[in-house]
């Protein structure tokens, strides 16, 4: 196998994990799961990682690059603002709620991560500070941390409604209070 199949194997791993990690979590997916998905097979892994542990925060820091790209890719100010407006509507949509295997990896994963090995919180601490530097306006950190604390906990909450309508209101709620923080946050 060559330097680029291996890279691109590698690739195809990682975004396969990170869509199953984020769909169905990291405890019961299992490196075959994972290896199937990608259409491998289990003895392949090892050339790729050394352990389950090292494909979750690599698959997670994947997906958190995935999601973040078109923010941290913006050419100007104008551009990263439209894309971090876009970032918002899209999170904090039915879509979003619906689709946990292509949305944000902090909603899907951050409880395991909390529990799991040192490595996976530092991925998992590190994606929360990426995430709210790019959603902040102002100068000030807080804004963004509040920002994405607020959105996490209404796509965890619009997830939990027991129908569309339930989870439209919550995911209103969660637009009224990112649109507050935006406006009128005080340094």
């Amino acid at each position: 196998m060559s330097e680029a199949e291996k890279r691109k194997t590698h690739k195809r791993i990682l975004d396969q994990a990170a869509r199953i990690f984020r769909e169905k979590g990291t405890e019961t997916t299992s490196v075959s799961d994972v290896m199937q998905a990608a259409g491998l097979t289990h003895g392949g892994f090892y050339r790729h990682f050394k352990s389950k542990d090292d494909l979750v925060v690599a698959a997670f820091r994947n997906a958190v690059d995935g999601v973040l790209a078109d923010m941290e890719d913006a050419a100007s100010d104008e551009e990263r603002e439209k894309a971090r407006e876009a970032y918002i509507d899209t999170y904090l949509s039915l879509c979003h709620v619906d689709n946990r295997g292509e949305g944000c990896p902090l909603a899907a994963l951050a409880g395991e991560l909390s529990r799991g090995q040192v490595g996976g919180r530092r991925e998992g601490c590190d994606a929360m500070q990426r995430v709210s530097q790019q959603l902040k306006q102002a100068e000030d950190t807080a804004q963004g941390i509040a920002t994405l604390a607020l959105m996490l906990g209404t796509v965890t909450l619009a997830r939990l409604a027991e129908n569309v309508n339930v989870a439209d209101c919550v995911l209103d709620a969660g637009r009224n209070g990112v649109e507050l923080i935006q406006r009128d946050w005080v340094d």
